[in-house]
């Protein structure tokens, strides 16, 4: 993954869409629950399912610990998969006052603070690097289904390596950069849903240039 070839796909989407101003939230502990719903969802049903958290109880670990399963399960229902979701998102709030909220969950360091994360049932790779990158403001980069299709169609990815080893790859070749890695992220999904979808719409593709699968 060489840093001159990211750079160009940077430059390239960033001219097109412009700032992406990531991630929806109204607080680091909102985006972390959205992290949390976003799971095999789109991002919609998130909004709705956080709009009826909102409607029935303050957006706090303890006010959600305090519902129980069944009205937590229905609030968040537009997310899909709201049983599961539920358990999980109850495990990242115990997990979360445990450690002493965010103020307890920021003093670690970014690599405990991931193993942290990670240890929590239901929170894999790409829920935990949402969370650091976009509520505890950490340089990880997020890679997703979206970042996977993009650069394979591009020749800068085989498309079967594993999570930890393309994220390895974006970090080092672009430094540690959150803002970077912000706004790279948002722009990456941005053209995967418009433009490099499962079936591509090549023509007029601002990456047609770069990429040899365009046709």
């Amino acid at each position: 993954m060489e840093p001159a070839h990211l750079d160009a796909v940077y430059r390239v989407l960033y001219h097109a869409y412009g700032p992406q101003h990531w991630w929806p939230g109204d607080s680091p502990f909102e985006v972390m629950v959205g992290a949390v719903l976003t799971q095999n969802t789109a991002w919609s049903n998130v909004e709705r399912a956080l709009a009826r958290l909102n409607e029935r109880i303050p957006l706090a670990a303890e006010a959600i610990l305090a519902l129980d399963h069944e009205t937590l399960a229905d609030a968040i229902r537009p997310a899909g998969y709201f049983n599961v979701k539920a358990r999980r998102l109850r495990a990242f709030c115990h997990a979360f006052v445990e450690e002493g909220g965010l103020a307890g969950l920021s003093s670690l360091d970014t690599k405990a603070l991931r193993e942290r994360l990670l240890a929590i049932n239901g929170v894999g790779p790409e829920t935990a690097d949402d969370m650091l990158l976009y509520a505890f403001e950490r340089p990880v980069f997020v890679v997703d289904a979206y970042t996977r299709r993009l650069f394979a169609r591009l020749g800068l990815l085989d498309g079967d390596e594993g999570y930890e080893t393309i994220r390895d790859a974006f970090e080092r070749a672009l430094g540690p950069d959150t803002e970077c890695f912000n706004e790279y992220h948002a722009l990456i999904v941005r053209h995967a849903k418009e433009v490099c979808r499962t079936r591509p719409r090549c023509a007029g593709c601002c990456l047609g240039e770069l990429c040899p699968s365009a046709s």
